[in-house]
């Protein structure tokens, strides 16, 4: 019989974090930083709040009164409206258009953070993934698509093909990418993604039994690795269906474990003075 563990006790000092979804299901980021919290020695708490995105900009004015929050994370389908509901965001962020890390400042002002891209390209190299001098393709253009994208140029990728279901979606980030780095290949591209090292799912298709697919799955080939960003389920539609086609498979658990540290550190939750003496 397993030993309970005991629960952590949370009192009027406790620093509260949250992490603002629609589905809330499928979320990591409280377990693992709640975690790490532990570990840390700090007073703080994550809980998951389910918001839909009608009732975002109510939800975030009212987070911002909250003396004792600390900042939250942003996930589906949340990073791009929420840009426009902080006071400030980073410029890399601003030039993404998604944040998924805010802080609340002592005076209730909310700065925004985009770190998915680091996290993904991070979670690629310590899989011994090296996106540098590769061809990627990309569906989706949403929050975390254009952070990935723009943190794939960075990393120094031979060319991006951007597939998104609203064409003028993936035309305006090549836009930007292109304004941002002006020797980058872009292209647009349909959902066929053959001919590239890297096929990488960007969109949330995949959270809910029955989605359709990103992408044209017959024609993927051996030699292709096939990344996911979605985290819950593990595996995913395209995932399996990538792995009966012979291709290495990369799972989204990895994006968000790279970047709890940079999540960590923007938000506050390293260790108190004296934790742990």
């Amino acid at each position: 019989m397993t030993t309970p563990q005991p629960t952590r006790e949370i009192t009027g000092h406790t620093r509260v974090y949250g992490i603002l979804a629609d589905p809330i299901h499928h979320v990591k980021t409280p377990q693992m930083l709640n975690a790490l919290m532990a570990r840390e020695g700090r007073d703080g708490v994550m809980v998951p709040f389910q918001v839909a995105p009608d009732d975002l900009a109510t939800l975030v004015a009212g987070l911002k009164t909250m003396k004792s929050l600390g900042g939250f994370v942003v996930t589906v389908p949340h990073k791009t409206a929420i840009v426009d509901l902080c006071d400030a965001v980073s410029d890399s962020a601003r030039r993404i258009g998604a944040v998924n890390t805010v802080r609340r400042e002592a005076d209730g002002r909310l700065i925004g953070e985009m770190l998915d891209g680091k996290g993904f390209v991070g979670g690629l190299l310590a899989a011994g993934i090296d996106p540098k001098d590769k061809s990627v393709y990309l569906a989706g253009a949403g929050g975390a698509a254009n952070a990935i994208a723009f943190a794939f140029v960075e990393a120094g990728i031979s060319r991006l093909t951007i597939a998104n279901r609203t064409r003028a979606k993936a035309e305006d980030l090549a836009v930007r990418l292109a304004e941002a780095y002006p020797k980058a290949q872009v292209d647009i591209g349909n959902p066929d993604p053959s001919g590239h090292d890297i096929v990488v799912n960007g969109t949330s298709l995949g959270l809910k039994d029955g989605d359709a697919l990103p992408l044209d799955t017959a024609r993927l080939s051996p030699e292709q690795i096939v990344a996911e960003v979605i985290m819950q389920p593990e595996e995913t539609a395209l995932l399996a269906a990538a792995k009966a086609k012979g291709c290495r498979i990369h799972f989204g658990k990895p994006m968000l474990a790279c970047q709890l540290d940079l999540m960590a550190e923007f938000l506050g939750m390293r260790a108190l003075p004296g934790a742990g003496k």
